[in-house]
């Protein structure tokens, strides 16, 4: 959001309305390398670097990175013009700005990352580093082996081969099934396609890990900063 220059130094602590005023009328002040003198100047702090004497007045906004455990009926986008419930107005009293690593559909739940750092959200989503993600579909019915192992060897959909995938059956009846699928692609709606393609629709899906680090029992609608050491688990060797 653009600001008066001299608002954005006196909420910085660089000195009082006035005094920051003067800064500026003495040269003191640079934007982007070079000074300025217009007292009227409005700009974004987050997109331009402000020094005084030389040195920034505002330091890099702190990196954060929240798990959050997504109830079905939100949306993963900040905004929405339909008027759905968006994920991040169950962020209370997080004061940075964030945005979601990836998606999960409205009628999805399970782990969803969300941070202010776009190289780590560059390392999660792009395929080169394949880091999987893991979620529990609840099918209809009970797949036969040869089925999951053809998800698990790779199906086409949508004139493109699914890489191999991980499953394995928690829980089954004739009823509905269970089952835990781990991949590390990214495709819109992918695991309930897959499910689909060997008969079996997915009735409830949540994803409960990205990599090693695991939703535990994060409760719904709940959230928790992470640290280094739960980064380090999502990308942890498989």
């Amino acid at each position: 959001m653009k600001e008066r220059l001299q608002k954005i130094l006196a909420r910085a602590g660089a000195g009082s309305r006035r005094g920051v005023e003067q800064y500026i009328l003495d040269g003191r002040v640079s934007v982007d390398g070079r000074v300025v003198s217009d007292m009227g100047i409005k700009l974004d702090p987050v997109d331009h670097e402000i020094c005084l004497d030389g040195k920034p007045v505002l330091s890099p906004e702190e990196k954060i990175y929240i798990l959050l455990n997504k109830p079905v009926g939100y949306v993963t986008t900040l905004s929405d013009p339909q008027g759905r419930r968006i994920v991040s107005s169950l962020l209370v009293g997080i004061k940075q700005r964030v945005f979601p690593v990836g998606r999960l559909d409205l009628d999805t739940e399970g782990a969803l990352l969300l941070t202010n750092d776009g190289d780590l959200a560059q390392r999660i989503l792009h395929p080169s580093f394949e880091v999987t993600k893991t979620y529990e579909a609840k099918v209809l019915g009970c797949p036969l082996p040869e089925s999951l192992e053809r998800l698990a060897s790779g199906i086409e959909m949508e004139g493109r081969r699914t890489s191999p995938a991980s499953l394995r059956i928690l829980r089954a009846s004739s009823r509905f099934s269970v089952i835990e699928i781990t991949i590390h692609e990214g495709r819109k709606r992918q695991v309930r396609k897959m499910f689909a393609a060997i008969g079996h629709r997915v009735i409830a899906l949540k994803r409960t890990a990205y990599g090693k680090l695991k939703l535990g029992n994060l409760p719904s609608g709940k959230f928790r900063i992470l640290n280094k050491k739960d980064i380090e688990k999502i990308f942890a060797p498989k």
